[in-house]
This record gives C-alpha cells, sequence and structure tokens, in this order.
C-alpha cells in the first residue's frame, strides 16, 4: 500500500461535498463555503486504521467545465467518496455516477454516503433512501459500504471518512464475493494456507495454544480465555463441526472469517493476510519471497545450521508413518502450502535424484542432499520455498528466510593454477565424463546405493546424483554428480557451466582397449577443462584389465600431468566406491593437489652454478690483467 493514497469526493452540485471535508477537518459545520476546496491532507497520525500512511481528501465539481478537472482527480484516486442528498441525486448514482466511473476504466472502492440526513422529517425517508441502495450494492460490486451522514449535525462525518480509509488499507473486494455471500477461492486460498502453518503439529485443529500464537503473529497481543471460547462457540453456531474440544478446523477458521466479512470486521482476515505477507492480489509479496541476497562472483550458497534443521524438522513432522521415508502423500502434505514440488525437481525426475528407501520413498538424508543442491544450483528457489513453508527465523530482519542461508567464499581464481589450501565448502558439483558405456550411470546409481543393472541403455538426457560423503575424520559434505548426456559438447564450451563444477571425473572402461583414447581426445579438445581438479577413474575392475591403445598407459598418463593413478573400481566393490567418492570430494576441497601441471618448473642443472662461477671469475681476471697492462704503461 502506497504511503500516499488520495480520496476523491463526487456527487451532483449542492449535496454537501465541501461542507463534509470541512466538518471533518474542523470538527464543525462551516457555512457559506467555496464551491471546491482545495486538496487537504491528513497525516499519518489522524489515520485510524494505518500508521504511516498519509492521506490527501480531494474536493471535485460536476459541472460541464470542470468536467477534465474531475476525470483526472478520478483517474488519480484510491477511492471514491460518493456522496447525494435527496431521491434525486440518489437515483443519478447507478443511472449516471457510477457507469461514469466504469467509463474511465476507474475500479477503486466507492463507499456512499447519504449527506444531509438531519433535514429528512421523516425517518422512514431515510430508511427508504437506505434500503435503494442495498440493490445498488449488489448490482456495482465496486461499492464497499453505504452510511448516513449530516456535515451540519457533525453525525457520522468521522465514521463516513474512516470507512473510506478501510476500503482503501482493507478492501471488501478482493476478499468477498457480495452477490455469492461468500469469501472468493483465492481468499479461501490464502486462509487454508495460513491455518496450515499455523497447525503446528498438523494434526487438523488449531488449538489454544496455537490460536494464541497465531493471535500474538498477527495482532500482536493473545486472546482471553474467556474470548476464545466464545469464538469457538460463534464457529459452531454458523458451521457445526468447525470447533470443538482439540481446538478449531480448517472449516471452522474459514467460517470465522467469512462471518469478519459479513459483519464489516473484514479488517481483521487482512490483519491475518498481511501478517504472512500477502499483498491486495492475495499473492505473497515479491519481496518475501525473493528478498535481496548477494552473492559474490565465484562464491556458492548453502543451507545455514539453521537451514538444515528447518528442513530436519519439516521431514520429521510430515513423516507421519515414522518409517524414515516421505512417501507420495506426505510429500504433498508437504508441499501443500507452496506452488508443489520445485519445478527443477521434477525435470530432473526426483525422487531419483537422491537417495530413497528399499519402497522408493525419499530419505532424510536424501532429502537433506536435495535441498542442498537446489540451495547450490539456484538458491532462489530455496528462498522462495521457504517462504511457503513458513520458515521463522529469530535472527535477521522479521520475516526473512535469508538466516537459512549462507554465502560461501569464492572457489578460485579462474584462468590460473588454484593457490595451496582447502576450500571452506561442504556442496560441490562434479561433472562425471567418459567415453559411452565406461560405467557412469552405474556409478550414479551405486552413489543413491541402488542395485547394478547390466543392460546397457546410453544416456540421452543429463542424470543427476547428490548425496552425502563422509570424509576422514567424520566431516560430511554433500557431492553432486551430474552425467551430461548429449549436452556434454555444449555444456563443456560454456565457461558458466564450467565455473559452476569444482571438480571433473575423467571414467574409462578398463576393460575395454579403446575407452581411455576418448579422454586424451576429450584434453585435446577442450582444453579449458585443465584448469578444474580431477580425478580419474577406472571403472568394471571386476573385469578383466586390457591394454589401452592409446600412446600412453593411464598410470603414465596421468603421471606426466602431475596426478595420482587412476582409481581401480567396480559397482560390486563397494569399498572402492566409497574411495573414489572421498577422493572426489577431496579434490574438490583441495583443488591445488588435484589439478594438472601443464608446465612443469624447468629444474636447474648443478652444472650450472660452477659454469657461472667460473665465468665471473674468467672476468676478474681479465679485469685486473687490463689494469695492469695499463698501469705498466704510465709507469713508463
Amino acid at each position: 500500500m502506497s504511503s500516499d493514497v488520495r480520496l476523491v469526493l463526487c456527487g451532483d452540485e449542492g449535496v454537501g461535498k465541501s461542507s463534509l471535508i470541512t466538518s471533518f477537518v474542523k470538527e464543525t459545520f462551516v457555512p457559506n463555503l467555496q464551491s471546491v476546496l482545495p486538496p487537504v491532507s491528513i497525516p499519518s497520525e489522524f489515520m485510524a486504521t494505518v500508521n504511516n500512511m498519509t492521506m490527501t481528501i480531494v474536493d471535485t465539481s460536476s459541472m460541464p467545465q470542470d468536467r477534465q478537472s474531475l476525470n483526472r482527480e478520478i483517474r488519480r484516486a484510491n477511492a471514491i467518496l460518493l456522496v447525494y442528498s435527496d431521491h434525486y441525486t440518489s437515483e443519478r448514482i447507478p443511472l449516471f455516477w457510477l457507469p461514469y466511473f466504469r467509463s474511465l476504466g476507474v475500479n477503486v472502492p466507492v463507499v456512499l454516503c447519504a449527506n444531509k440526513c438531519d433535514l429528512a422529517l421523516d425517518e422512514e425517508l431515510n430508511e427508504l433512501i437506505m434500503d435503494e441502495m442495498v440493490p445498488m450494492m449488489e448490482e456495482f460490486k465496486e461499492i464497499e459500504s453505504c452510511i448516513r451522514a449530516s456535515a451540519k449535525a457533525h453525525y457520522n462525518v468521522n465514521q463516513a471518512f474512516y470507512l473510506c480509509q478501510k476500503a482503501i488499507v482493507h478492501p471488501i473486494a478482493p476478499l468477498f464475493d457480495s452477490k455469492e455471500q461468500d469469501l472468493k477461492p483465492p481468499t479461501k486460498a490464502a486462509l487454508q494456507r495460513i491455518f496450515f502453518l499455523s497447525d503446528r503439529d498438523q494434526d487438523g485443529y488449531l488449538n489454544d495454544k496455537e490460536m494464541n500464537d497465531l493471535q500474538q503473529k498477527c495482532f500482536g497481543k493473545t486472546l482471553d480465555p474467556f474470548d476464545l471460547e466464545e469464538i469457538k462457540s460463534v464457529i459452531e453456531k454458523s458451521e457445526p463441526g468447525g470447533a470443538n474440544e482439540i481446538g478449531i478446523s480448517q472449516d471452522g477458521f474459514i467460517a470465522l472469517n467469512k462471518m469478519f466479512a459479513i459483519k464489516g470486521r473484514h479488517e481483521t482476515t487482512w490483519g491475518i493476510l498481511r501478517a504472512f505477507h500477502y499483498t491486495d492480489s492475495l499473492s505473497l509479496s515479491d519481496k518475501f519471497l525473493y528478498p535481496r541476497f548477494d552473492v559474490p562472483q565465484y562464491a556458492s550458497v548453502e543451507l545455514s545450521p539453521e537451514g538444515y534443521r528447518f528442513f530436519v524438522d519439516l521431514f520429521l513432522l510430515f513423516d507421519k508413518d515414522n518409517d524414515g521415508g516421505l512417501n507420495s502423500k506426505e510429500l504433498n502434505n508437504l508441499f501443500a502450502p507452496t506452488p508443489g514440488i520445485p519445478e527443477s525437481w521434477v525435470k530432473s525426475q526426483f525422487p531419483k535424484t537422491t537417495l530413497c528407501n528399499e519402497e522408493g520413498y525419499v530419505t532424510l538424508q536424501g532429502w537433506l542432499a536435495q535441498w542442498s543442491m537446489t540451495t547450490f544450483q539456484d538458491h532462489k528457489t530455496t528462498l522462495a520455498y521457504l517462504a511457503w513453508l513458513g520458515f521463522e527465523s529469530g535472527k535477521g530482519p522479521k520475516g526473512s528466510t535469508t538466516a537459512a542461508l549462507k554465502v560461501t567464499r569464492p572457489r578460485r581464481r579462474r584462468n590460473t593454477r588454484p593457490k595451496a589450501g582447502r576450500v571452506d565448502r561442504n556442496v560441490f558439483s562434479c561433472y562425471v565424463l567418459g567415453a559411452s558405456d565406461s560405467g557412469k550411470s552405474s556409478l550414479l546409481d551405486r552413489f543413491l546405493n541402488r542395485p547394478f543393472y547390466p543392460l546397457y541403455m546410453p544416456t540421452i538426457k543429463p542424470r543427476i546424483a547428490v548425496n552425502s560423503v563422509e570424509m576422514q575424520g567424520g566431516k560430511q559434505c554433500y557431492l553432486i554428480l551430474e552425467e551430461l548426456g548429449e549436452l556434454e559438447p555444449a555444456v563443456l564450451e560454456n565457461p558458466t557451466k564450467l565455473d559452476e563444477c569444482d571438480v571433473l571425473c575423467y571414467t574409462y572402461d578398463s576393460s575395454n582397449p579403446e575407452s581411455f583414447q576418448h579422454i586424451v581426445d576429450l584434453r585435446k579438445r577442450y582444453p579449458q577443462l585443465d584448469r578444474l581438479p580431477v580425478v580419474f577413474a577406472a571403472l568394471k575392475a571386476d573385469l578383466d584389465k586390457q591394454q589401452q591403445r592409446c600412446d600412453m598407459q593411464p598410470d603414465a598418463y596421468t603421471r606426466e600431468i602431475g596426478l595420482s593413478a587412476p582409481l581401480h573400481v567396480s559397482s560390486a566393490w563397494t569399498s572402492s566406491l566409497s574411495e573414489l567418492f572421498v577422493q572426489l570430494a577431496e579434490a574438490a576441497q583441495s583443488p591445488s593437489t588435484a589439478t594438472p601441471v601443464l608446465e612443469p618448473e624447468e629444474k636447474e642443472s648443478p652444472v650450472m652454478p660452477i659454469v657461472y662461477a667460473s665465468a665471473a671469475v674468467a672476468v676478474g681476471v681479465g679485469v685486473l690483467a687490463w689494469m695492469f697492462r695499463t698501469g705498466s704503461r704510465e709507469a713508463s
């Protein structure tokens, strides 16, 4: 909501628009006013509905010669106070004024004000005028409310302007369908999400503590026990079964807010919605979903301890059968307050990307690995889901989700050999490269503890797998293995994609004599790969080892570029697999130890110092001889 809003008074000449403004500002009736008053600004301290908001009240003329000015002010209005004072001017509202607003393309809240009610000699006449407004309100949805007032008697003047403020700050139109006498679907959806997040124990009811927590969050105070019981009683009358000794159900919570709307107390519903960061369009605020979070170049983003704790608690809360895995129903329930499972997860065929139990349900270890990968690859997705899932932190700005993340130090400087030292990070990306049928897919399967399938199926689309790796000393990190498929050339030629990679895993089939040559050709084709740390893996080591048909055998080849010999790995040898994953993680943590040495430093020959010394002596002797010969000539 803007900090400066405009309220425009419209109506036929003589209905008392200027008198209403003066009576509101001066709190007394002033006769013989000029035809149109200049705009009046009401500071925020005099605003009854919201702080830090200034309201400008604009008077208008309905004379034909002032039509251009009237049109301009109507288009700038945040709300309109439409004034009438007798039967004729009331008939003009549906016949002229409201269609006129629509013709200008204006759709702002309208408050009807029956002014000069002190002149009516018959109370029944006043009631008749008000009764005429009811069908009008049903026809024109922009009408927020209707009120009788008298500028002269200072009757209901403040209330009329309060209704206008309320219409701006807490509009009823987005919330309630007056024709259907029900909350609109977006309102129900937002309230269902709020109920879901407030139901901390997920038992389907808001108990007294949860209701008080909600009240404290939205309005800064708790409910009196008597008031809470009264609310339950009102709900039960309106929605049987909506409240009981356990608490208030979701249907009861929706019914309560429907009653607020019907009774004109929809500012209470807005208070709840805005406490959960909903905008006037009943969508979550972009600033809430995507708060500012600066990430330096070559740095990465990981979950903080608070972020990991949130996702652990979420997993435990929704694992209703306590089997250590989230089945489809539990996952759907968990993602209920969100747009659904993240799109990137769907594209990568989650949960096949992470660790699952024998039934195919994602485990806690796999759940944390998946979020670690998501945060590493696209932290904005994690921030949005933290907001949708109700993350709250005691640190940082209120409502901010950034406390769940942390920024790591930049990986390394490109185009130079990495300096010695360890990288202070916990999540690493690894591209698995190698010839077709070298065993890359089986490597990813075994990384996720999946059984080995002997049938070869070439990888077309990229595959990804993420899991935790236990390092020496017990520390855990997360490793993301990615098989690139047909996108391999495009990825390896893309500097941005290579910047996202921490380590390469060169694989070859040790039982196929043609397999290693693919790695040699790959390094020649993409020399930029040599800026990355690498680990060589001889897969299918349980089969007969074959001499590779290339200029150098793998051991000699890796020795020449200053790296360890290929690690012999087999899907049947669990210990060898674990060792490979640890080596990959260690190479990513200490890139200087695993980056190819392309230009060995020239070693100084032990003979050279002697040559240099002999030359120096010879020069010295020559100089002395010259000086002696010159001195002898001068003496003679």
